[in-house]
């Protein structure tokens, strides 16, 4: 049999920027040590498979090691396959482990996911994080992710992460997460994912579903523009909803084929 399959950079409008997800849209589950096959010969963060039912798409994602609870970018290159290439109109509704998850049409041609917030709280930044980055945070909080802050964006360009420390803790499926005001948008981040394949991610949409809440409070906004300064760079348009998130961005396709299985 064959898989349809496309390699999608999503929150950018660079054809070698933002975060590349596989994306498989499939007419039924394939068995899932095959979908983690897929997922581990793509080697990419994520790949993500999706199946209509009913009025809807359920949907999956998996990095080379592990399925995820969640994963933004492939999520938005999915909804992105969708419209460009299966030419499916309004809005898209998917469900998933995380809950119902919703993608319309912003402006500029922009995807927007409606994702449910994960308020972080205060949290003990364990020892090893602090011994694998080079400058220790201001304070940390957690969600599924650690969330560290810091006082400004230079200081996040120049956080170097020693993956010898890091690949030891054990917070899979999260991620470490260092955040500052931006200089030109509203706040950024960078994202650490020990033990994964992809050291540093690109860029992360569901991190924002912790990072909007908070930068949201903290700078008294409802929307938000973030960077994540990762080598490939993206943006992210931001909403708070209170109990969900809006994350936007664009999307470019790299590749289109089949997967012989």
């Amino acid at each position: 049999m064959t898989v349809d399959y496309y390699q999608i950079n999503a929150f950018s409008k660079d054809l070698f920027g933002g975060n590349p997800a596989g994306v498989c849209p499939l007419k039924r589950w394939l068995p899932t040590d095959v979908m983690q096959s897929i997922a581990l010969e793509n080697n990419l963060a994520e790949t993500a498979f999706f199946v209509p039912h009913k009025d809807h798409f359920q949907i999956r994602w998996f990095t080379p090691e592990i399925e995820m609870d969640l994963c933004g970018h492939a999520t938005l290159a999915s909804a992105y396959v969708l419209r460009q290439f299966l030419k499916f109109a309004g809005e898209i509704k998917y469900t998933s482990v995380s809950g119902d998850l919703m993608v319309s049409d912003g402006t500029d041609s922009q995807l927007i996911m409606n994702f449910p917030a994960r308020i972080p709280q205060i949290a003990p930044v364990p020892p090893t994080i602090v011994k694998g980055l080079n400058v220790k945070p201001q304070y940390a909080l957690k969600a599924r992710d650690y969330i560290l802050v810091y006082p400004d964006e230079s200081t996040i360009l120049n956080i170097i992460a020693n993956p010898d420390v890091l690949n030891t803790i054990n917070i899979d499926p999260g991620a470490i997460v260092v955040t500052a005001p931006g200089d030109q948008v509203d706040f950024v981040s960078r994202v650490f994912t020990p033990q994964a394949s992809v050291f540093e991610d690109p860029i992360t949409g569901s991190t924002h579903c912790s990072l909007i809440p908070y930068w949201s409070d903290r700078l008294g906004k409802q929307s938000l523009s973030a960077r994540q300064l990762s080598a490939r760079g993206g943006f992210i348009s931001c909403q708070n909803r209170g109990h969900r998130v809006l994350i936007g961005g664009h999307c470019t396709t790299f590749l289109e084929g089949k997967i012989q299985i």
